[in-house]
């Protein structure tokens, strides 16, 4: 896999080179030391991943994603000194495309090695091709599901922000984003919209009008007794926590039905899971393509037939809201 870096500090350059080279089958494409020659580097010679830094002279590493994922797109990971300094420009360079972010890594420090590996698998250059007599509440709140990858921040924004501050059902959303990000990336998506942001605790239940993130590298899922839970099974997934994962959880142990929405990204994460929701008899949606800023999530759940509606993502709150609150959901 060819990996590109573009870094304005020396020090930095150098930690990620060797973090590259440690790897057999991972070459250094090119470094580049500011946004600008980021975009133009990319335009002559595009590699598999480009590992962005977010602050740099003359062009930024948030408008270099944005230009190069509308010129000469490809995977790129946010890397940053300081997640907490730096969360909004995290979440608006990953609202024009980039897949993921994490702290510029130490010396010795195998995080992003294992990020680089998951997106390998991901965009189809890693050699390692894999594919509960229960207590139950007697009511149960209605349920929407969402999951979401690169874009998602942006997409989860627009719909999230349309449902009012009573609004009759309960939320958890699947976001693709390291776990370092997740605390800041709640924080700020309850600044975005009416509804409480709260991170999925293990023992949590859905909760009507509050919406729950899935937290840590762990896969979030819902178990028998109707409380979510984490499990490190399976292993193999390219994201952790992984939309599929949870969408089949919910699908095998939710008694009630619900909406499950699979939103922009890239890969197929989600598009098998909501599948299984709509032969539970959920009702099912996926973004569209020209809303999409990576249609490949959606377009994989499109083609197993996975969604009983296609819709822009403005479109989506609007049919949740008519659904829910009247029961009149569809298979």
């Amino acid at each position: 896999m060819r990996i590109a870096i573009a870094n304005d500090m020396f020090m930095a350059v150098e930690v990620l080179r060797r973090v590259v080279e440690k790897v057999p089958g991972y070459k250094l494409a090119w470094v580049a030391y500011d946004g600008a020659e980021a975009v133009s580097k990319c335009a002559a010679d595009t590699p598999d991943l480009i590992l962005m830094d977010v602050l740099m002279p003359s062009m930024d590493g948030v408008e270099a994603t944005r230009r190069i994922m509308s010129q000469s797109p490809c995977a790129i990971v946010m890397v940053t000194a300081s997640v907490n300094r730096y969360t909004a420009k995290v979440f608006e360079a990953m609202g024009y495309g980039a897949l993921d972010a994490i702290n510029t890594p130490v010396f010795g420090d195998d995080g992003l090695l294992n990020k680089i590996a998951a997106i390998a698998r991901l965009i189809g250059k890693s050699s390692e091709q894999r594919s509960l007599p229960i207590h139950r509440p007697e009511s149960l709140p209605p349920l929407i599901v969402i999951g979401a990858s690169t874009g998602g921040p942006q997409a989860l924004t627009t719909i999230l922000s349309q449902f009012p501050q009573d609004f009759p059902a309960a939320v958890i959303v699947v976001q693709h984003v390291d776990a370092q990000f997740i605390q800041g990336f709640a924080a700020w998506l309850n600044e975005q919209i009416p509804l409480p942001v709260q991170l999925a605790i293990t023992g949590n239940t859905p909760q009507l009008g509050k919406v729950l993130i899935a937290d840590t590298n762990l896969h979030l899922v819902m178990r028998p007794d109707l409380t979510l839970g984490y499990d490190k099974e399976p292993l193999d997934f390219s994201y952790r926590p992984s939309v599929d994962v949870f969408f089949r959880s919910v699908a095998k142990n939710w008694t009630g039905k619900g909406v499950g929405v699979l939103l922009t990204g890239m890969g197929r994460d989600g598009a098998q899971g909501l599948k299984r929701l709509r032969e539970a008899g959920w009702h099912t949606i996926a973004q569209d393509r020209k809303t999409c800023v990576v249609y490949g999530m959606p377009k994989v759940a499109v083609e197993l037939k996975a969604a009983v509606q296609v819709l822009p993502v403005e479109a989506i709150a609007p049919i949740c809201i008519k659904i829910l609150p009247n029961s009149k959901l569809s298979g």
